[in-house]
């Protein structure tokens, strides 16, 4: 799973928790769940009737006559308005290929996208035993770039083995962009089968 998608799925949950949280609090109370249920909620829980309100009178004008909470209410509503912004702006952003540069290449420059090179470079530990899927990227500076790989086995691959193929494929793709050397990081994981009926 991609970085950004990760991170957009654990915001999004959060969000959903803490909404559900406030609008099942908000339910119980307006319904009055409390009384009909006979259920004795904490001391000094919210919205515990339908007349209670979430903030009290009382400590609305407390704070609203506080000379740092006007400048403090706006700041906190601006801050999480840039923050929303900047967030929905990233999700309209399309990542661009990487170029990579070609070491020994003639003026101007021979440059690969790092798209292309992945994907060959995944395309390359496919055709190993043992496999199931291969995914590769490249991070790092342009200069020096580095090879993660996130490789998939099938039930009943040998690690061992399989791991045995990956310096050959990294190394072609080293070879083949004329780098010096290629840093790589490799993950593992099983992949997952259904049982089987034994009649």
């Amino acid at each position: 799973m991609k970085e950004h998608t990760r991170t957009n799925r654990v915001l999004l949950a959060s969000l959903g928790f803490a909404l559900l949280g406030g609008g099942l609090l908000v339910l119980a109370g307006g319904t009055d769940i409390y009384r009909r249920w006979n259920l004795s909620p904490p001391d000094g829980w919210p919205l515990q009737n339908r007349h209670d309100v979430l903030i009290p009178g009382a400590t609305q004008t407390r704070w609203a006559a506080q000379d740092w909470w006007w400048p403090t209410a706006i700041a906190t509503l601006a801050v999480l308005m840039l923050m929303a912004l900047s967030w929905l702006l990233a999700q309209s952003r399309r990542r661009r290929p990487s170029p990579l540069p070609v070491a020994g290449s003639p003026r101007p420059a021979v440059t690969v996208d790092d798209d292309v090179l992945s994907d060959v470079l995944g395309d390359d530990l496919d055709g190993l035993t043992g496999i199931r899927r291969a995914r590769a990227r490249f991070t790092g500076p342009r200069a020096h770039p580095e090879a993660r790989i996130d490789l998939t086995l099938g039930p009943g691959a040998l690690p061992t083995r399989v791991l045995d193929g990956v310096p050959a494929a990294t190394e072609r793709t080293r070879r083949s962009a004329g780098w010096d050397e290629l840093p790589t990081h490799v993950g593992l994981k099983v992949a997952r089968h259904g049982s089987h009926r034994v009649d």
